[in-house]
């Protein structure tokens, strides 16, 4: 019996509505169902009497309301006393280095002014390494590129960054002012391992899909330091957003390109047992308004690189 499937069907018997109770636990509709059902396959009774338009609760539901309202009391009464014998309470976040440049500085500064006694833990990951810690409770946030779907999670676009192309110094093509996707035929590519990286991985292989570029991959990298360091080393070049440029070393340069893979979607998850906790509340709020403020000097940065070109 998983906490999990206690929550949804303590949201479905309040709520009385599948719908309601779905957007209430972050979830599908399927998904809902199916813990309930799995649910009460373990117990081996029907909770809910489902009709057209609302469920209602069984003898046996309504007895196990009771006891799940309570158990649910007790395991979020247990999480606060751990927290607290562990030195007061903290956030466990994980992030992406180059994804969190420009945001997550800003965010900690104005939480931190908010809630100076919260200690926030910050944990250089993949994404797929993020996506375990949440689903395995190691974690309270991650700020990633946005997955399709995580069960449990709940995610929030912070914001969205178009593509570079980064070239050694001297390579040839440092000297255009946009690489176009042809000049890409013959390049030798540097990227992030499919396994850490998976929406990356995706991102990229449908580009050169797109533009017919079967790409000779002469390296998989776990970081972004390793990667613009294979970068710098003539090893290959490499797709990356454009907010790498703020840890790229001083020989690779960031070239624009004329046709944009899908924009980067940068975003913030957390588990959605977790979305009425306060104290992560305001900490996904102050990434909010960081991300806004970013969004805004990235645009106005664009715009001037723009005019300049022309």
């Amino acid at each position: 019996m998983e906490l999990r499937h206690l929550r949804s069907f303590v949201a479905a018997a309040e709520e009385e509505n599948i719908s309601r109770a779905a957007q209430r636990a972050h979830l599908t509709q399927p998904a809902l169902s199916r813990q309930i059902k799995t649910l009460e396959g373990e117990l081996g009774v029907r909770l809910l009497e489902r009709g057209a338009h609302s469920i209602t609760l069984t003898p046996e539901g309504q007895v196990m309301l009771s006891e799940a309202r309570e158990v649910l009391a007790r395991a979020d009464l247990a999480w606060e006393r751990v927290r607290a014998v562990a030195g007061g309470p903290h956030l466990r976040v994980g992030y992406a280095p180059t994804l969190g440049a420009g945001i997550l500085p800003a965010a900690l500064e104005a939480f931190t002014q908010k809630h100076p006694r919260v200690r926030v833990e910050l944990f250089d990951l993949s994404t797929v390494d993020m996506l375990d810690g949440l689903a395995k409770g190691r974690l309270d946030a991650a700020l990633t590129i946005a997955p399709p779907e995580s069960r449990g999670v709940v995610w929030t676009e912070l914001l969205t960054e178009n593509w570079r192309l980064a070239v050694q110094r001297n390579h040839p093509l440092a000297e255009t002012a946009e690489v176009a996707p042809g000049a890409l035929a013959r390049e030798r590519f540097v990227i992030f391992s499919q396994k850490d990286y998976p929406e990356y991985w995706r991102a990229v292989a449908g580009w050169f899909r797109r533009h017919n570029i079967k790409a000779q991959v002469a390296g998989d990298y776990d970081g972004i330091s390793s990667l613009l360091a294979a970068v710098e080393a003539s090893v290959g070049v490499a797709l990356v957003g454009e907010r790498s440029a703020r840890t790229a070393p001083d020989r690779v340069l960031m070239k624009p390109l004329t046709a944009q893979p899908n924009p980067v979607r940068v975003a913030v998850g957390a588990p959605a047992h977790r979305m009425n906790d306060k104290v992560l509340g305001v900490f996904l709020e102050e990434l909010r308004r960081a991300a806004g403020a970013a969004g805004r000097s990235a645009d106005l940065q664009r715009d001037g690189a723009a005019k300049t070109r022309r």
